[in-house]
């Protein structure tokens, strides 16, 4: 007689890089498909550097979360088979900062050229419809528009990428729609329908006016001055809804005069400033860059929605000249219009769309002039980081597509 079986266990070893120690908080869920969302099961905390693996008892958990809780610094690595079920249940875990542990994770893999752009993408669809935090949506859809869509998936993908978006932003949009436009406003009610924030609804109608590649919807909701179901487009969502017209082609500098006598504020200013410059069209693109780097009579606020108009990513072929032109001419800017601009020079002028070698070796050699004022270097710095990430991002993807 052997006796009867012994429990099962399994080990857990964290590997890692670095010499600064951590205590993370680990946290384990169950999961078959079959039964439903994963069910929490241990909660541990765990000192690092780790001197052997920890034995545990049960059977090996279908997700094993690091640093759930977000306690310490690091960057996080999922096994295979936790990655495949964070990947399938991402929505249904309950707790919302683990979900944003999650998704930080697979926000690092795309900025480091393990995830490809359009997995990163999927899951979104996936998973975000059905996101009730705030936070976590805003986070997701802004990576995922700004960077992921923008500037680490190759031009020919970016249809499909705002597609994805747009997708994902119609199905938040049918989830908290039948709300008052007033509920909406006052940030109240609605969520005893949707257990979601009222705020979600805003946030999908800003991504989905950003995404749009056709304009029939956002021409509608403009001469409505409504989003079907709410909100209202208060001036500034007008104003968004006109810029992303005026990236399609689909206004002309009338429209943007119009607009402008019917909101003469700062917010007008800039919007329409913002728009004229993101027009697709050689003069208009001309004028623009005239205004922010011969002028020198624009303010810094006009400066930056100059320059955000300016740079589009759809538009990289018409204003490729103006790569060249930014880093001859942004030192010398900076030098006579001083720190703000210089700032405002940096960051938002700075030709971010604009990912491939020749352009991240003009910027470098930019860099390395001895006379660039010290708010301009270091947000080149910054953004020739950020450009050197993403042109890795896209050559990795490519090896693996040819691989």
């Amino acid at each position: 007689d052997t006796g009867p079986p012994a429990a099962p266990t399994w080990q857990l070893t964290v590997d890692r890089d670095g010499a600064r120690p951590h205590r993370i908080t680990v946290t384990t869920w169950d999961h078959t498909p079959e039964t439903g969302p994963p069910t929490r099961r241990d909660h541990l905390d765990l000192d690092l550097p780790q001197d052997r693996p920890l034995t545990l008892p049960g059977h090996r958990p279908g997700l094993v979360v690091l640093n759930d809780q977000d306690l310490t610094y690091a960057k996080l690595r999922l096994d295979p088979t936790s990655w495949t079920t964070a990947t399938a249940t991402l929505a249904t875990l309950p707790d919302p900062l683990t979900r944003a542990v999650l998704w930080n994770t697979a926000r690092d893999l795309v900025r480091d050229g393990e995830l490809a752009p359009a997995a990163y993408l999927d899951a979104a669809r996936t998973h975000l419809p059905h996101e009730n935090d705030l936070a976590v949506t805003t986070g997701v859809l802004g990576f995922a528009s700004r960077h992921v869509a923008g500037v680490y998936t190759h031009p020919d993908d970016r249809p499909a990428a705002l597609a994805t978006l747009t997708a994902l932003c119609r199905d938040l949009l049918r989830r908290t729609e039948g709300l008052s436009t007033e509920d909406w406003t006052r940030g109240q009610g609605g969520a005893h329908r949707t257990d979601a924030h009222p705020g979600l609804r805003l946030v999908a109608v800003r991504h989905f006016i950003d995404s749009a590649t056709q304009p029939a919807t956002l021409t509608a909701w403009l001469d409505d001055g409504l989003v079907p179901g709410g909100p209202t487009l208060d001036p500034a969502l007008r104003w968004r809804v006109l810029g992303r017209l005026a990236v399609l082609g689909a206004v002309d500098e009338a429209a943007i005069d119009a607009e402008l006598t019917a909101d003469p504020s700062a917010t007008g200013q800039e919007g329409a400033a913002r728009c004229r410059a993101a027009l697709p069209d050689l003069d208009a693109k001309r004028r623009a860059w005239e205004a922010m780097f011969e002028d020198d009579t624009l303010s810094t606020y006009l400066f930056t929605a100059t320059a955000q108009g300016f740079w589009q990513p759809e538009q990289t072929a018409l204003v490729r000249p103006y790569v060249h032109r930014y880093y001859q001419e942004a030192p010398a800017l900076a030098r006579r219009r001083g720190a703000a601009l210089a700032t405002a020079a940096g960051a938002a002028a700075f030709p971010a769309y604009a990912v491939d070698d020749e352009a991240l070796a003009l910027g470098r050699a930019a860099l390395a002039q001895d006379d660039l004022v010290p708010a301009l270097r270091r947000r080149l710095a910054d953004q020739l980081d950020d450009l050197a990430r993403a042109l890795r991002v896209r050559d990795r993807q490519a090896g693996a597509a040819t691989g």
